[in-house]
């Protein structure tokens, strides 16, 4: 029986492409950086704020000094802005109030550090819909390591049988394994579905409802 259901946020539950690439674009501009396209963005997220900017610099000024630089520029940019674009996909409203009429409970696990993950939840899909909201915490390491999961899951009170993944990436695919937990990558995210299925995906998805097929009842 599926007792939980942890989601990804960015790629999976919200398209926040859009505004993760203009706070990018602006952090860099303030230091003369060159900026990147849109589509660029798709494959710099996936592993926290920190690797996200040390994508964006040029090869040369990939240092921790320059990214640290930057971020503080983004983190303020994105304070104020993350919302400006972002909205959820087309269907997963209507997934996560299913779930959540069959008793399912449901969790976010994400690379987003955990402030602006608090703060997006609510303001997306209400209050009390989510049990549990996980961002990336001060000294705990990033997806693809199952830290987060197990945090969850501890929390929750379920056994790795009765817990379902779902997210957009290899990162993703790579944490559900890492966890031990059944995974369903999603195709309408930032990345595509040969990605997925070289990092381990057991199902694919394509459209939020076709989650429903491997919740257990």
């Amino acid at each position: 029986m599926t007792k939980l259901v942890i989601f990804d946020l960015d790629g999976t539950l919200l398209n926040s492409l859009q505004d993760l690439a203009a706070s990018t674009n602006y952090a860099l501009r303030q230091h003369g950086y060159p900026t990147h396209e849109l589509p660029a963005f798709r494959y710099f997220v996936g592993n926290g704020i920190n690797k996200l900017l040390e994508r964006a610099l040029p090869e040369k000024e990939r240092t921790h000094e320059n990214m640290l630089k930057i971020r503080e520029d983004f983190m303020a940019y994105y304070a104020e802005h993350k919302a400006d674009f972002t909205a959820p996909y087309d269907g997963i409203c209507e997934l996560l109030k299913t779930l959540k009429r069959h008793h399912v409970l449901l969790a976010v696990a994400s690379n987003k550090y955990h402030a602006a993950t608090r703060e997006l939840i609510p303001e997306y899909f209400g209050e009390g819909l989510f049990d549990f909201v996980y961002g990336q915490r001060e000294g705990i390491p990033v997806k693809p390591d199952p830290t987060i999961v197990f945090d969850i899951m501890k929390e929750a009170g379920v056994s790795k049988e009765e817990v379902l993944y779902v997210g957009d990436s290899g990162v993703d695919m790579q944490t559900a394994v890492n966890s031990g937990v059944t995974s369903v990558g999603v195709t309408w995210g930032f990345r595509d579905r040969k990605e997925l299925q070289e990092n381990g995906a057991q199902y694919i998805a394509d459209e939020p409802y076709e989650i429903m097929k491997w919740v257990v009842l």
